[in-house]
């Protein structure tokens, strides 16, 4: 089936695309192409393809498709992303998206409350990669701005839905910090912000 003329096409425009490529996507490209056969070809090829080798594979990432390496290579794969000169995230903007990715929508001031420190420049740093957007403004006094991941976070980190987010202690391992008690902290203060914030509105 690899060898199959549409099959082939799918897999190279799976291998050129920057983004993940949709279904409806395919369906333009190939018009003639009656749509389910379009994606019963799309399925019979993740299965094969992902089943002839152990580097890389198909997977559904934000809504679409894409070629990814598989999880047992990420460290060897970190290393080589190491060895050239890159625009990665700092430790400090790791750390304000994974808050923002776990209890959003969240505000500036709980970001900041969470994290221990002031500063504005990694969530204008998050905003200009498209990481996280604008949710709106909390309904408490001053209306802060509320802060959520994008579309493009799924993207750069391979997730299909914010689901599949590793788990806390995963996330420690990644970051090499113990999230997990300040978290349970800000969870513990939240419950007081909770009830300010009903205060605030009925007072409004």
């Amino acid at each position: 089936m690899l060898k199959d003329e549409l099959t082939s096409q799918i897999l190279a425009i799976l291998f050129a695309a920057s983004e993940p490529v949709t279904l409806e996507q395919l369906e333009q490209v190939h018009p003639s192409v009656d749509p389910g056969t379009l994606g019963e070809r799309l399925n019979t090829l993740i299965e094969e393809f992902n089943s002839v080798q152990e580097a890389v594979e198909i997977r559904s990432v934000a809504g679409g498709y894409r070629i990814t390496t598989r999880p047992q290579h990420h460290e060897i794969v970190r290393a080589y992303l190491r060895t050239r000169p890159s625009a990665k995230l700092s430790l400090a903007a790791l750390e304000t998206l994974s808050v923002i990715a776990y209890k959003q929508p969240i505000t500036l001031p709980e970001i900041m409350e969470i994290r221990g420190i002031k500063g504005t420049t990694t969530i204008r740093t998050l905003l200009e990669k498209k990481l996280i957007q604008t949710k709106g403004r909390k309904k408490v006094v001053g209306r802060p701005i509320m802060y959520g991941t994008t579309r493009e976070f799924l993207v750069h980190f391979g997730l299909n839905d914010l689901s599949e987010l590793p788990t806390l202690t995963e996330l420690e391992e990644i970051l090499g910090q113990d999230l997990t008690a300040r978290t349970e902290g800000t969870q513990a203060t939240e419950g007081t912000q909770g009830t300010r914030g009903t205060e605030e509105r009925q007072g409004a």
